[in-house]
């Protein structure tokens, strides 16, 4: 069977729809690692990443999904150096709001966006800004609306700019809804590529209203967790490489106060279990990071 299967559910019998892993699959994957499934535009071509692993990719230049859920600010990214689609290092400066760096943040570029150093045109490449724009949204594909809630991370060319006929970014069809009293959540949203940018930019365009069964789970699906989570803004904080290391525990003076000679040899001879208790404690970090994402 095709991979691009996981895009058609249609075509899957029946007893294998269900959105639940057995505990063979979680097996076999290794502890089961991340429930996150997003859509990479990764190329040019619409991919379907789960656990940090992609496992399917459609050669069609369109998509067609139900926007369920978005990021209410637009945020904000700087790399150090030249980014790198994909790149698994957490950004050296990030902001959820676009407005202020994140609190986690150690050495801010700037206590504020607006005035950022990095946020004037040319500190990029070309003209561009060094710190860029992104928006998050959840989405469920248009032909499983009853599968999984996806990710999907836009970049700046695909959130900003004027339509141009049918050709439309995010804000500028969200815009075109919005002066017609429309709301995304209830239409079916086709995203399909600008064949002419050099990097991959979406347009959105839509489809067909929602039958009222479709409308009544899409409203659920906005409302679940899995949406909520797939629109936060958040990088987990990396220690640098030049970080001081900790300094090894020092021997407890008094561990054999109040023991005689005999007894001292009889503690001395049992095997201790903090060996085994590190590596355990080893094994289970490997499992729960064997899925990073890309």
């Amino acid at each position: 069977m095709s991979e691009l299967a996981v895009f058609n559910p249609s075509r899957l019998p029946a007893f294998a729809k269900s959105a639940e892993l057995s505990d063979l699959a979680k097996s076999l994957a290794g502890g089961g690692g991340s429930s996150t499934k997003r859509i990479s535009t990764k190329g040019g071509v619409f991919r379907l990443v789960a656990g940090g692993k992609e496992v399917a990719a459609i050669d069609d230049r369109h998509l067609d999904v139900v926007i369920v859920r978005a990021a209410p600010k637009i945020s904000r990214t700087f790399y150090a150096g030249t980014y790198e689609e994909g790149a698994t290092t957490a950004p050296k400066c990030w902001s959820a709001d676009g407005e202020k760096p994140d609190a986690s943040i150690d050495s801010p570029q700037c206590s504020d966006c607006a005035s950022c150093p990095q946020n004037a045109k040319g500190s990029g490449q070309g003209d561009s800004r060094a710190c860029r724009f992104s928006q998050r949204i959840a989405v469920v594909l248009a032909n499983d609306m009853g599968g999984d809630v996806m990710q999907l991370t836009l970049a700046a060319t695909s959130i900003f700019g004027k339509e141009d006929g049918d050709k439309r970014p995010l804000q500028a069809y969200a815009r075109y809804l919005a002066a017609q009293n429309i709301n995304p959540e209830t239409l079916v949203t086709r995203m399909r590529f600008d064949t002419k940018a050099a990097v991959p930019k979406l347009f959105f365009q839509p489809v067909r209203w929602l039958e009222d069964t479709e409308y009544e789970g899409i409203k659920l699906k906005g409302d679940s967790d899995e949406a909520k989570q797939a629109v936060i803004t958040s990088f987990a904080k990396q220690t640098p490489k030049n970080a001081p290391q900790l300094a090894a525990p020092k021997a407890q003076a008094s561990a054999d106060e109040g023991f005689d000679e005999p007894e001292k040899r009889k503690v001395a001879a049992k095997p201790s279990a903090v060996p085994e208790a590190n590596t355990k404690e080893k094994l289970a970090s490997l499992v729960d990071n064997w899925d990073t994402d890309d």
